[in-house]
């Protein structure tokens, strides 16, 4: 059998750089930031580090409206001290991926304030243009919509005339990649990076990169997608074949440089991800987002881990996450209890796939409040500040997206480390900081941090763990989530137990060594003892297994 390639095994932490660390003193993080605290990364024991857009750009989105994928903002540092990052980076054992919005730019790129100068200069089709509908041609061309769903995709321009679509927020209009020229000067920038050492990317928006020629309306049927209610199926603007074309040429790129990553942001029911998954002619991975709207039940996850098994069976790799720069704080939704985010770190840290950590999941950091009024995100501050009575209605989550962007929280100092205690952070630091941070909880037994680290370390020494199958443990209680995790070459057998009820459970489980545990589970003569919310990860020493044989 060929070796599976390293990303099979790997394990992935987002840096949203403008918060993670800032070196200079202008109260943004910076990739020199990163460089200096890349040893944290290190010692938490994960293999990827997954870095946020950092290129130039007007900022309006923080980085996800770009106005020159192959150069460096200048808050952020150098094309330079990229390269630094790399090479570091590798020096110590990371592999590093790129945030890539492919999708869309800014509307201050100069290919767009181009494009929209006439229709017919020669950028004039490097974004997709369409004339309205109307007596005065000044509707929509179609019923297509922006991703809240609270307004049309498309958006007027007085220079030409037409409309541009826009399928995220005003300012971020789509390109059109059935311009050859367009394809080329993305692939172009795709290999800048690729030349400089980068080992692959995650690709933002990237199911609704390629829209249907003929913009034929979508069709009205309301559904709920990963947690938000949608009014119309995707059916034209969201993962169309040619959205898994362009994911096989984009994949022939990064092959030319070996064996690179491509991860992508894409949404839609297991059947359609394993579409765009293509078994390793597409999509390398693709996340997983049913995670970050879990509901801390055990029957749940059970029911999810087994859709994802079945869609996605090895040698696929499931990806899950369980927070983001766009989505709660995992800790949040279980009402701040930290026993309970510590059940969520052990199943995600141990089930099949490849784990994504946001920065500051390790400690525990919890959505930082800021109010609507002061809202940096365009999100917030366009629509859920400015239209609430048609936003309530939709989005069931109103989240201020800087409530989960906030500084890291590294130290109990002014600004917790993350600037000098002097300078204004670009977002307020969590007032928790002074006892949720990364020194406080450092080689403290118990604390979260700990956990991470020990979760990370035995999943990257563990066969079972980082490699093996996935089989669902039945006739558990109720409460109580059951996997087991085999690798065949080795013989290793593992296994995850979680308590995600109200009462004690004990598991019979002869001849278990505890590797990895949270809440006070213990492995003891043959039982496994879990207090509510609490988890335990065991190697299996003998083959007398008694709930454990399904």
């Amino acid at each position: 059998m060929p070796e599976a390639p390293w990303w099979h095994r790997t394990t992935v932490y987002q840096v949203y750089p403008r918060s993670f660390a800032d070196s200079d003193g202008d109260g943004i993080g910076d990739l020199p930031g990163l460089l200096g605290r890349l040893d944290h990364i290190v010692a938490l024991g994960v293999e990827t580090v997954w870095v946020s857009p950092f290129f130039p750009s007007p900022q309006e989105d923080f980085g996800y409206d770009i106005t020159d994928y192959t150069g460096v903002a200048p808050e952020y540092g150098t094309v330079a001290d990229a390269q630094t990052l790399i090479d570091a980076a590798h020096a110590r054992g990371l592999r590093v991926m790129f945030d890539l919005v492919l999708n869309h730019t800014s509307d201050q790129h100069p290919w767009f304030l181009r494009s929209k100068g006439s229709r017919s200069n020669p950028r004039s089709d490097w974004y997709i243009w369409a004339d309205g509908r109307g007596r005065n041609g000044r509707r929509p061309p179609n019923n297509w919509r922006s991703n809240l769903e609270v307004t049309s995709a498309w958006q007027w321009s007085a220079e030409r005339q037409q409309f541009y679509l826009a399928s995220f927020l005003p300012f971020q209009p789509d390109l059109n990649y059935r311009n050859p020229a367009v394809k080329d000067a993305m692939f172009a920038a795709v290999r800048f990076w690729l030349d400089r050492g980068v080992d692959g990317f995650r690709l933002d928006m990237f199911g609704q990169i390629m829209k249907d020629p003929g913009l034929r309306d979508n069709p009205f049927r309301p559904h709920v997608d990963t947690g938000f209610p949608r009014g119309w199926r995707r059916v034209y603007t969201e993962n169309t074949a040619d959205v898994i074309t362009f994911a096989r040429e984009l994949h022939a790129v990064c092959a030319e440089y070996g064996d690179r990553v491509l991860l992508g942001e894409v949404f839609g029911p297991p059947e359609t991800l394993r579409g765009l998954h293509a078994e390793g002619a597409g999509l390398d991975l693709v996340f997983l987002f049913d995670f970050l709207v879990f509901r801390y039940d055990a029957a749940w996850f059970a029911d999810t881990i087994r859709r994802f098994e079945e869609a996605f069976p090895p040698p696929m790799q499931p990806t899950y996450v369980i927070e983001n720069h766009d989505r709660s704080r995992c800790i949040d939704r279980v009402g701040g209890d930290p026993a309970k985010a510590a059940v969520l770190a052990v199943i995600l840290l141990t089930v099949r796939g490849v784990p994504t950590v946001y920065m500051g999941q390790e400690i525990g950091m919890s959505n930082t409040y800021v109010p609507l009024r002061q809202a940096l995100d365009p999100i917030a501050a366009r629509y859920f500040r400015r239209l609430p009575e048609v936003v309530n209605r939709r989005i069931p989550e109103r989240l201020n997206r800087d409530e989960v962007r906030s500084p890291m929280q590294w130290d109990a100092s002014g600004n917790a480390g993350f600037c000098p205690p002097d300078v204004r952070p670009w977002l307020p630091v969590n007032p928790d900081h002074t006892h949720v941070n990364v020194a406080a909880e450092t080689g403290v037994a118990g604390s979260l941090l700990e956990l991470y680290r020990t979760l990370l370390t035995t999943r990257r020494d563990s066969p079972a763990l980082n490699s093996g199958t996935l089989e669902l443990v039945s006739g558990l209680p109720a409460d109580v989530l059951g996997f087991r995790r085999t690798d065949a070459a080795s013989g290793e057998q593992c296994a995850t137990f979680a308590n995600l009820g109200r009462t004690a459970q004990t598991v019979r489980a002869v001849g278990s060594v505890a590797m990895a545990a949270c809440g006070g589970a213990m492995a003891e003569r043959g039982d496994l003892h879990l207090p509510p919310d609490a988890a335990i990860v065991v190697r299996r020493e003998r083959v007398a297994y008694d709930t454990m044989d399904s």
